[in-house]
């Protein structure tokens, strides 16, 4: 029996989790649960699962979800603090970190040192804080797994392999829902078209994130820390089938690639079992159906989010926050229809300009960089 912490168990990679726990739960046991402000969805998940923990990150829900479980023996905790709690909860083999933004940051630290291992589904905690991370989890033996569709077949790939005879790491990308549309076209898209993903079911900010090309720059920078690579030997290839999830390329050149049907759940139950699998009721792929695969390099200058990713990549420091809080706040402006979708690239790019790079920088001063571009933005909106 593997004992688990779930942090954003009420969001898309949440409940695919519990969906796995549900199938398993011989193997998979769940002892804490976390969420933002979704309550009436955590007590469905608390009456089912009994966890001895739960968490609302929003103080006043807590203390409603608090009255509403009081007929069950679970402990409700509220905020950061209560987030920290849960993920170094005593008995937990593995914390699942799949709560969206940098509230993940410190949870994620607070897990790693008290020698959890790291089923990572938040992007923030590497794009913003790749090297404490990566550091901690050295000096506390942590195993970090990644759960992204992307980063898992990497890891894969990797296994059983010398990973200082990686030549280059071939990061797939689907090209969103507006792949191959031009600057011009793009100006009249609106959040439904957004939204509409050809190929995975997502969040609705990952989903937009997919159309702009922000998600797989993000990915480009969660890559490099994960895998200890120079950015110089990811190359992005967009594979509109999304059947390979992503590949390695050797200094022979052989290429080990992670192949499957769109699926989350995959990547989930890999993590959390890993180094063992288990039967995962899905679609497998039927290569007479499928009769081909293609490939495309990214359109950059119409997709700017990819190459503006890479620009903050480079620069390192807080520019990568900066980016991510820009794009975060951004794409919360078009998903509520006050903006277009080509002006979340030009907010993302003007508050890049504006941010002065502190190098190698503490969780204060990423969080501090954080709260500059959230400043920019609602300046002028």
């Amino acid at each position: 029996m593997k004992t688990i912490a779930v942090l954003g168990s009420t969001g898309s990679i949440g409940t695919q989790t519990m969906d796995i726990v549900r199938a398993n739960p011989e193997e998979l046991c769940v002892a804490a649960v976390a969420a933002g402000s979704n309550t009436d969805l955590l007590e469905k998940q608390i009456r089912e699962f009994s966890p001895k923990v739960a968490v609302v990150f929003d103080e006043a829900k807590a203390a409603e979800l608090r009255k509403n479980v009081s007929d069950l023996n679970v402990r409700v905790l509220g905020g950061m603090d209560g987030m920290i709690e849960a993920a170094a909860l005593e008995g937990v083999d593995i914390v699942v970190t799949s709560m969206v933004g940098m509230i993940g940051i410190r949870p994620t630290i607070a897990a790693i040192k008290a020698g959890k291992d790291i089923a990572l589904a938040n992007k923030e905690t590497l794009v913003c804080a790749g090297h404490i991370i990566t550091k901690l989890a050295k000096e506390n033996d942590v195993s970090i797994l990644p759960v992204d569709s992307e980063h898992s077949a990497i890891f894969q790939s990797l296994n059983g392999e010398n990973r200082r005879r990686i030549s280059k790491i071939l990061l797939t990308a689907s090209g969103g829902p507006f792949r191959g549309r031009t600057r011009d076209e793009l100006k009249d898209m609106t959040v439904e078209d957004a939204l509409k993903h050809p190929n995975w079911s997502m969040g609705r900010k990952i989903t937009v994130d997919s159309a702009t090309l922000v998600n797989k720059g993000l990915e480009v920078m969660e890559a490099k820390w994960l895998f200890d690579v120079d950015l110089d030997r990811i190359e992005v290839v967009v594979h509109p089938q999304s059947i390979i999830h992503s590949m390695v390329e050797y200094e022979d050149g052989a290429i080990m690639a992670e192949l499957g049907m769109p699926d989350m759940k995959l990547p989930i139950q890999y993590a959390l079992f890993y180094p063992d699998r288990r039967y995962l009721d899905t679609k497998r792929v039927d290569f007479f159906e499928l009769h081909q695969m293609t490939f495309e390099k990214p359109d950059m200058e119409t997709f700017r989010g990819l190459k503006l990713a890479l620009k903050a990549a480079r620069t390192g420091g807080t520019m990568p926050t900066v980016f991510n809080a820009a794009n975060e706040r951004a794409v919360a402006l078009f998903l509520d229809r006050k903006i277009g979708f080509l002006d979340i690239y030009d907010i993302i790019e003007g508050c890049m300009e504006k941010h002065r790079t502190v190098q190698d920088p503490d969780v204060d001063t990423i969080l501090n960089a954080e709260r500059e571009a959230y400043s920019c933005i609602e300046a002028s909106y």
